[in-house]
């Protein structure tokens, strides 16, 4: 959801979790996310760590905000699609459009901090971990614009794994000294060669 269709209340809320949030990955690009303590981070944005722990339950969630508002980002591609437009065209022409826009979650941004970003989500082991949680429930939520039931549970896990995958190729080229525009015209290829095969074992889709 944009913050603009959002009420000044939520938007200010909003607005201090990404500070927060920010803060944290600061501090932990600086020194490691094990070596910086949740104390460390409620000082440098100025808060209690009470206060802190009713933004962030967890350490890790502080880390991995960035990716809290992409939880349900594929359900909503579905739930609004233009009439007529199959659920998969849809999802296939949004992740067309990332890459185009060069959008980090598509594993194809060449940005320094981008790239030290994944650098600490990919080589910190509870990072990592906490991270498929954010899946299952992408999963979950797109099972749910799907139709529910096994059909749809089936059919969100392939298509949330196919976009793993196609980001986590796009980074390990990157990460080995390609630039994005390098790997952009095979990161399109991929991308049509994945939906193209999940159309064919999708078909209601």
């Amino acid at each position: 959801m944009n913050d603009q269709d959002l009420g000044l209340r939520e938007r200010k809320k909003r607005q201090r979790y990404r500070e927060i949030s920010d803060a944290a990955i600061g501090l932990f690009l600086a020194k490691g996310f094990d070596r910086v303590s949740v104390a460390e981070v409620a000082a440098a944005a100025e808060i209690s760590k009470p206060t802190l722990f009713r933004y962030f339950p967890a350490k890790e969630d502080l880390a991995l905000h960035r990716f809290a508002d992409h939880e349900d980002e594929a359900a909503r591609v579905v739930a609004g699609r233009p009439d007529g437009v199959r659920p998969l065209d849809a999802l296939r022409l949004h992740f067309l459009a990332g890459l185009g826009r060069r959008d980090p979650v598509t594993g194809l941004n060449d940005d320094d901090e981008v790239l030290a970003y994944h650098r600490l989500l990919y080589g910190t082991p509870s990072l990592v971990a906490r991270l498929y949680g954010y899946q299952r429930r992408s999963e979950a939520a797109l099972a749910g614009a799907l139709g529910g039931g096994i059909e749809g549970a089936l059919g969100a896990g392939q298509i949330i794994a196919v976009q793993r995958v196609l980001a986590e190729e796009n980074w390990r080229r990157i990460k080995a000294g390609e630039s994005a525009g390098e790997v952009y015209p095979d990161a399109v290829a991929t991308a049509e060669l994945a939906f193209g095969q999940l159309r064919s074992g999708l078909n209601i889709w």
